[in-house]
C-alpha cells in the first residue's frame, strides 16, 4: 500500500470531460484520500458536480493485485489495478482504463481513457492541488 502514499491528501481542483478531445464540461472537484483499517486499505471520497465516488482501494497478498472498489449511488463495482510507472492504473475492462498519477507540480491527477480504434482516449480528467 505504500507505493499509493502519493494519493493522500485533501485535494481540491477541476474535474473536466472531454469528447474528442474538446472540453464538454468543466466544474471544481474536491478529493479526500487516506488510510483507514491500520493502512490496509485506501479510502477516497470524491465529490464533482457530475459524480460522488466513495472508493476503496486494497491489495491483495495472496494474488499480489491492488482492487479498486468504487461505490455510488447506482451501484458497486470490483475492478483490478496495477502499480507501474509511478502510476495506479484500473482497468475496469479491456477498452476502459483510470490512471492515478503524481503532476510533476507536486500535485494529483486521475484521468479515464477508453481504447478506441486502437489508441487511448482521455474522457475526463480530474486535476487537483493539495489543500495543506
Amino acid at each position: 500500500m505504500e507505493q499509493l502514499n502519493f494519493m493522500i491528501g485533501e485535494w481540491i481542483g477541476t474535474s473536466r470531460g472531454y469528447e474528442n478531445g474538446v472540453v464538454t464540461r468543466e466544474g471544481p472537484a474536491y478529493e479526500n484520500i487516506e488510510y483507514d483499517l491500520d493502512r490496509s486499505i485506501l479510502v477516497i471520497e470524491l465529490n464533482t458536480e457530475s459524480l460522488q465516488l466513495h472508493t476503496i482501494i486494497r491489495y491483495d497478498e495472496n494474488d499480489g493485485k491492488y482492487y479498486y472498489h468504487p461505490f455510488s449511488k447506482n451501484g458497486a463495482s470490483r475492478y483490478p489495478a496495477e502499480f507501474k510507472e509511478g502510476q495506479l492504473i484500473v482497468r475496469s475492462n479491456d477498452k476502459t482504463r483510470y490512471i492515478f498519477r503524481r503532476t510533476p507540480e507536486g500535485g494529483f491527477q486521475e484521468y479515464g481513457e477508453k481504447l478506441i480504434d486502437g489508441k487511448w482516449i482521455k474522457y475526463f480528467e480530474d486535476t487537483f492541488k493539495n489543500t495543506k
